[in-house]
């Protein structure tokens, strides 16, 4: 039986405005203001409007220059893969470094003092983990360079990650015992040849991990210095950092990958 010609119409129009709905959607960032005791944190939510329902989250550390846009980046990259993302703030403020002294002032202060480094870390996971639309059971954390250690240090607190991925992060800690309390799965991607984080800092690492009972991997690669995320970084091999093209896409693929298996989709 032949439907109406204007029944037909008008189902082509549903389909046309779902679609278009659909083709509206858009990835936005919502400022989020927290706190670490007396500190003033503000952190950046990013999430595709399109998606109403509670989805895995996914905390984003930066890297020692604090956020910017290629933590932004990364977020708006995990919101269309169907996470929702949450850039943390290590610093205060969601301050930025000028140059590169700047930064390098600021994260030493930070590194420093471990027990503030970790709490500032686990700030940004109470208030994301609280977030109406994410789903507290499927929280992960990545972290680039200075935010790696970050990701490793939110992890030594206990705090119940699915994962973590550090790109090219620093491995050391203060207290190695730590490791006990790592919930969730470990992948950190280093470069092989990676001079900012000796190796004996590697080794010790790996024992840590060890010790501590932690599922865990270490996937180095051949040829990759530090940085090597950040097209920003360059491409003189010599001064230690240096951005690497393929090898930045092979680990977003094992990010990507990695996810998949922790949430279990």
């Amino acid at each position: 039986m032949k439907q109406p010609l204007l029944t037909v119409i008008t189902i082509l129009c549903g389909i046309f405005v779902c679609r278009a709905q659909t083709a509206m959607a858009e990835v936005t960032e919502r400022k989020v203001e927290y706190r670490d005791g007396n500190a003033k944190l503000v952190g950046y939510e990013i999430a595709d409007t399109a998606r109403t329902e509670k989805l895995p989250g996914v905390i984003i550390f930066s890297d020692w220059m604090g956020i910017g846009a290629f933590a932004k980046e990364r977020g708006r990259e995990l919101a269309s893969l169907g996470y929702r993302a949450f850039v943390a703030d290590i610093y205060g403020n969601a301050k930025q470094a000028a140059n590169m002294e700047e930064a390098g002032a600021l994260a030493t202060k930070i590194k420093s003092d471990r027990k503030l480094f970790r709490s500032r870390a686990r700030a940004a996971f109470d208030v994301f983990s609280q977030s109406a639309l994410v789903d507290s059971s499927k929280i992960a954390a990545i972290g680039f360079c200075f935010g790696g250690t970050a990701s490793l240090e939110l992890a030594r607190t206990g705090a119940p990650l699915r994962g973590l991925v550090s790109f090219h992060g620093g491995l050391n800690t203060d207290d190695l015992t730590l490791s006990k309390n790592i919930r969730g799965r470990v992948l950190v991607l280093h470069g092989a040849d990676d001079p900012l984080v000796p190796r004996a800092e590697v080794e010790a690492f790996r024992e840590e991990m060890r010790r501590g009972g932690v599922a865990w991997e270490l996937h180095e690669y051949g040829g990759a210095v530090h940085s090597f995320t950040n097209p920003d970084a360059g491409n003189d091999l010599s001064k230690g950092f240096a951005y690497n093209k393929s090898v930045a896409e092979r680990s977003y693929r094992e990010m990507r990958e990695f996810f998949g298996e922790v949430f279990g989709s």
